[in-house]
């Protein structure tokens, strides 16, 4: 008699039975030639709009005056900033700070382009901005007139939240914050946005979908069709646990496919990005979460679209109205992300791990967003539309790390439901 030591244990048996079944599964979807199709459609699609991408970021976007302070309306010679600066008449061509003093000569306008940029660094709900170049704290405005907003500070920027809203007012002292850097503005903004709705729309959504749509969906029907499933039940291993291992099969791919496309994404918009070093690194966070997402998106549709396989020979007719409901899901994330109907999606949950993972990466985003609207008085700044299209506030009213450990095991459970409703069909099927 052998030492007990040397029988196999049950957990051994069912290792070797999940990766025969596994293995087996894997190496049929690298077979097939609709495999490779659905591999390489997604990877050309994000292609398409990382172009795009890397054409926006390549761009020149023009510096605009947004205060006017680079004019010279009285044709002095002087521009406004200047003459505001020294407190002469903007309107008078015999007020100007020459006759103050001859050594000062007139400043070229581009001086005063750009030159009272946002402050990012004192972002935060409260005072949120300074005067840079000098042209609010200047001799002959009263106290009054440099706290405009009241709150005791002078020449700052308050931003106020409205009563009935997430939305903010800002409340500012006059020429401070007024002219902002648009280019900088531009190209962070437009940044954050294409990362934002590739990882939403193109890798959660459209892979974290369309894979399993069609590589999952046949995963047991075309077996049972087929007839090659009776090989399978030949051994001893429950139908439940085929249902499972094949599942680990498709994940095996499908999760591979995934971290490769969201690495070399990540790697395209952190070099492309502006940073200034070579590498942006602050978007490692947002990534991780699209990369979590997406894996339990596929995860779950996996499971689901399998089941609806199992349950008709055309699941696949059954699994397009489920792709189109999630398709109106996440365009009502982007809207309204806290609407209590996106609790009964699976893209809903995964978006809230994508805001909160952009919340934690990116907590200037809000404030940026409120600041590129308002656009230093003169009109929103370009980017800053896409920004608040794209960007969204967590759909639980929890913290960052509790929403995203909260959705994830929403969304285990609701792989795990799909996996207990689809074994017991397959358990009740004939096989062809």
């Amino acid at each position: 008699m052998k030492p007990k030591s040397d029988l196999p244990s049950l957990w051994s048996g069912m290792d070797r039975k999940a990766l025969a079944v596994a293995e087996f599964t894997l190496r049929q979807q690298r077979k097939r030639l609709s495999t490779w199709v659905v591999l390489l459609v997604g990877i050309a699609a994000m292609g398409v709009l990382t172009m795009f991408y890397i054409d926006a970021m390549t761009r020149d976007y023009e510096a605009i005056d947004n205060d006017g302070d680079s004019y010279d309306w009285d044709l002095d010679g002087y521009p406004n900033g200047q003459e505001t600066y020294y407190g002469t008449d903007i309107f008078n061509a015999d007020s100007h700070p020459g006759l103050l003093d001859p050594t000062i000569l007139p400043d070229d306008p581009s001086v005063w382009v750009n030159e009272d940029d946002f402050d990012w660094d004192s972002l935060e709900e409260g005072s949120v901005g300074k005067d840079d170049n000098g042209d609010c704290d200047v001799e002959g405005r009263t106290d009054s007139q440099k706290d405009r907003n009241g709150n005791g500070i002078p020449c700052d920027i308050v931003l106020v939240q409205n009563r009935w809203s997430e939305t903010y007012t800002i409340r500012s002292d006059g020429n401070v914050d007024e002219d902002p850097d648009d280019e900088a503005y531009a190209l962070e903004a437009i940044h954050r946005s294409f990362v934002l709705a590739i990882g939403k729309l193109g890798v959660v959504f459209l892979i974290g979908i369309f894979v399993p749509l069609f590589m999952a969906t046949g995963l047991i029907r075309q077996e049972m069709t087929s007839g090659t499933m009776h090989y399978m039940l030949a051994k001893p291993i429950a139908r439940s646990e085929v249902f499972l291992y094949r599942i680990l099969g498709f994940l095996a791919l499908a999760w591979t496919y995934i971290t490769l496309l969201v690495v070399l994404l990540a790697l395209v918009t952190s070099i492309a990005g502006p940073s200034d070093g070579f590498i942006r690194f602050q978007d490692l966070g947002i990534w991780l979460s699209v990369w979590l997402a997406a894996l339990l998106a596929v995860m779950v549709y996996g499971m689901l679209f399998c089941m609806l396989g199992v349950m008709w020979k055309h699941g696949i007719v059954l699994a397009l109205p489920i792709a189109a409901w999630e398709l109106g899901m996440i365009l009502t994330t982007l809207g309204a992300p806290d609407a209590a109907i996106l609790r009964f999606s699976t893209i809903g949950w995964t978006m809230n791990i994508v805001d909160a993972g952009a919340l934690l990466a990116w907590p200037d985003t809000p404030l940026m967003i409120e600041m590129g609207n308002w656009g230093g008085g003169g009109g929103p700044l370009e980017g800053a539309g896409a920004l608040s299209v794209f960007a969204s506030a967590p759909g639980l009213n929890l913290g960052a790390l509790s929403t995203i450990i909260v959705s994830a095991l929403v969304l285990v459970f609701q792989a795990a439901a799909c996996w207990l409703i689809g074994s017991q069909l397959f358990k009740s099927k004939e096989i062809d």
